[in-house]
């Protein structure tokens, strides 16, 4: 029972190993539990799954243990992105989904979770619960009663998904601009939506066929693994790079120079699109990992910057209870006031289109402007591993004695809303916040120069170096 963790985001591990038809039995039987003790049964699950081995038939004996139980099942009729999933659920009127994929790590990972009836990631309370039912149901109890093929009804939301999209995103003016858009779906779930969504416009995609070892690389849209896409952005005018990761629920950005736009980046640009531009009003949330550039724009337009912590269930559960401008978190997810409190990669590649697509310039050009109204921002993040008593250490002492000075600045202020956040006198931040499931430290750094970035690191890598030494 103790192999099975959920995450920030559901489970995740090793197929083949402990990620097992047993076990995924055990999760699916702890949800229908949940789903039959909410009186969710006659509403039924959406099943989604990504590309990667095996994910589909997870999802097939999944209906079948659903079914057998009485449950009606939403089965996708091929493997479908996150937010497709998560729009399902609404669209369906259903109680919920069950999600095969395991994101952007590495093709020997799978992972399942459970998106609620709101079509965001489950709450604290409905994974505690879920993790509840799971202790109930050992190794052998994976399933119960014969399926009801019956209750299983085939489904395929992509152009009522689409539809939604064309609401959010102006895709004329996309059209008009003649831009050239390059799609790299990472041969992954995210192939053919935003080429279906850009049908009019000038469209290249790569990488478009379904390959579960995805080009053997992980489909983790970061510049590491974009060289092609990078290439071909570069080798074309008036352009722009859109990639998706495994489920197509993160993004990456790549300007017409062949320039990576990070996350950070991106969220910022769109903030200011949509205050601008699109004219919305509301605030705007970001994980507490991710850029104060975004509070920067807030106090310039009038807009307050609320922080969460890590894990986009909380920028999600604040998108359902007040007017969200934009929700973003520095690794790659976001959504906005329309749509679902579900990050979507899609949606953000789109309004990235748009964006570059209204201001009529390359996004770098759009970036710089924004720094001379609010400052420039430089981030990076550093995964440190340790020892369990080591790391046990770090963060003791970041508890009882965090340190008074980083080098020769002095920390204005520490915040504990997740992990421990300390800001420095000259508008540095550096954020230490512990793995849940491996022997280490993720530090999450910003400055407002490469040179301070780089000085900062420095001085909070050596810190920890003393510590450590202590365990």
């Amino acid at each position: 029972m103790s192999e099975i963790k959920f995450g920030t985001d559901g489970w995740r591990d090793y197929m083949y190993d402990r990620f097992n038809l047993p076990n995924v039995q055990r999760v699916v039987n702890a949800i229908a539990s949940y789903t039959k003790d909410n009186h969710g049964a006659e509403r039924g699950l959406v099943i989604g799954y990504d590309a990667r081995f095996f994910s589909d038939f997870f999802a097939k004996k999944a209906a079948e243990v659903l079914t057998a139980q009485g449950i009606r099942v939403f089965l996708s009729k091929r493997d479908y992105p996150t937010p497709l999933t998560a729009f399902a659920v609404t669209h369906y009127q259903a109680f919920g989904a069950i999600m095969f994929t395991a994101s952007h790590n590495p093709p020997e990972y799978n992972g399942v979770k459970f998106i609620p009836e709101y079509a965001g990631p489950a709450s604290l309370e409905i994974t505690k619960a879920i993790e509840g039912n799971l202790i109930k149901h050992s190794e052998a109890d994976t399933a119960s009663g014969e399926p009801v093929p019956q209750l299983v009804t085939a489904i395929d939301p992509t152009e009522a998904y689409l539809k939604l999209l064309r609401k959010l995103i102006d895709v004329d003016t996309v059209k008009k601009a003649g831009l050239n858009l390059v799609i790299d779906p990472m041969y992954a779930t995210g192939r053919g939506f935003l080429t279906a969504l850009f049908k009019d416009c000038s469209v290249r995609e790569i990488h478009n066929r379904r390959d579960p070892l995805f080009g053997g690389a992980m489909p983790d849209p970061q510049k590491d693994y974009l060289g092609e896409l990078i290439a071909l952005v570069q080798s074309k005018s008036n352009s722009i790079g859109l990639a998706t990761d495994g489920d197509a629920d993160r993004f990456g950005i790549v300007d017409s120079d062949g320039t990576y736009i990070n996350p950070n980046q991106v969220i910022s640009l769109l903030l200011w699109h949509l205050i601008t531009n699109r004219g919305l009003k509301g605030i705007a949330a970001r994980s507490v990992a991710t850029t104060h550039m975004i509070d920067r724009l807030g106090d310039l337009y009038g807009v307050e910057a609320v922080e969460t912590p890590v894990g986009f269930k909380y920028i999600g559960e604040m998108m359902r209870t007040r007017p969200v401008i934009i929700g973003g978190e520095e690794s790659g997810g976001l959504s906005i006031q329309g749509h679902l409190p579900e990050k979507d990669g899609i949606l953000a590649c789109a309004l990235m289109a748009e964006l570059r697509a209204v201001t009529g310039k390359p996004l770098l050009a759009t970036l710089k402007d924004l720094y001379t109204k609010v400052g420039e921002f430089y981030s990076n993040r550093l995964d440190i591993h340790l020892s369990e008593s080591a790391k046990a250490t770090v963060l003791e002492l970041c508890k009882v004695s965090p340190p008074e000075m980083i080098g020769t600045v002095k920390v204005n202020e520490v915040r504990t809303l997740d992990g421990f956040k300390f800001i420095l006198a000259n508008g540095s931040w550096f954020l230490i916040r512990p793995s849940g499931t491996e022997p280490l430290i993720r530090i999450y750094f910003e400055a407002n120069s490469n040179e301070d970035l780089q000085v900062l690191t420095t001085d909070v890598r050596q810190l920890l170096e003393q510590w450590s030494k202590t365990a």
